[in-house]
């Protein structure tokens, strides 16, 4: 699994990465994850690089590699089985977490679309006093202009594996 850190996400749990892998050959095993503050919380947001297809959680008490990654694994799995993607949680993504690269980010497209989704997840957190969860639900169905303008949740059930 490649998970491609932030520089302000990299630095809060201690990990730099040097260099930018190329795209996992899982399209379900490559995520990218950034740090954000919506009124006086820490969010990390995590997002699958090609789908943007994102889920959502506090920041709070993440302060290394294990802590996040444990996090992160725990809130992307009761996400997907939520969401109706067990099947891509048992058996695409699950496996793929035994063994974790860090990586700077893929591209400025991938970056971009994160970042308008955190403006309306800010939005949604802080106005609307919405859940991580309900916000990550919210996102998966705004349309994305790198995706061209298909909903992330549609883009990332249609991925296969090449």
């Amino acid at each position: 699994m490649i998970i491609r850190l932030s520089h302000k996400l990299g630095r809060k749990i201690g990990v730099q990465s040097a260099q930018s892998l190329p795209l996992h050959s899982n399209p379900f095993a490559d995520w990218s994850a950034h740090l954000f503050s919506a009124g006086r919380a820490q969010y990390i947001i995590l997002t699958n690089t090609t789908s943007l297809y994102s889920v959502m959680t506090f920041g709070r008490g993440i302060t290394n590699d294990g802590k996040f990654l444990g996090r992160m694994t725990g809130v992307l799995g009761e996400f997907l089985r939520d969401d109706g993607f067990n099947f891509i949680w048992e058996r695409l993504i699950s496996p793929e977490t035994a063994s974790v690269h860090f990586s700077k980010s893929y591209n400025r497209a991938v970056t971009g679309s994160m970042n308008e989704m955190i403006q309306c997840a800010k939005y949604l957190l802080i106005e609307r006093e919405m859940s991580p969860f309900d916000v990550s639900s919210d996102l998966n169905g705004m349309p994305m202009s790198m995706i061209e303008h298909v909903f992330p949740r549609d883009e990332f059930s249609s991925q296969t594996l090449e």
